[in-house]
């Protein structure tokens, strides 16, 4: 998501339970970034979406079996 709508996500994460649903921020606007700007957005957020799904799966883990 863009960073123009993180507290409209913020807000939808706390009104369906989810209160600190982790997500990726991107810069806003997208629209007017170039090629090259979005590659490096895209790499990063990418990154950060990874590093969000592992550091849950270690969470999950370690309530379960410790």
């Amino acid at each position: 998501m863009t960073s123009k709508f993180v507290s409209a996500a913020e807000m939808m994460s706390r009104a369906l339970g989810a209160e600190e649903y982790p997500f990726v921020i991107i810069n806003h606007p997208i629209s007017s970034a170039s090629k090259d700007e979005l590659k490096i957005q895209a790499s990063i957020a990418l990154k950060e979406g990874v590093n969000l799904i592992l550091r849950s799966k270690r969470n999950i883990i370690s309530q379960v079996f410790l």
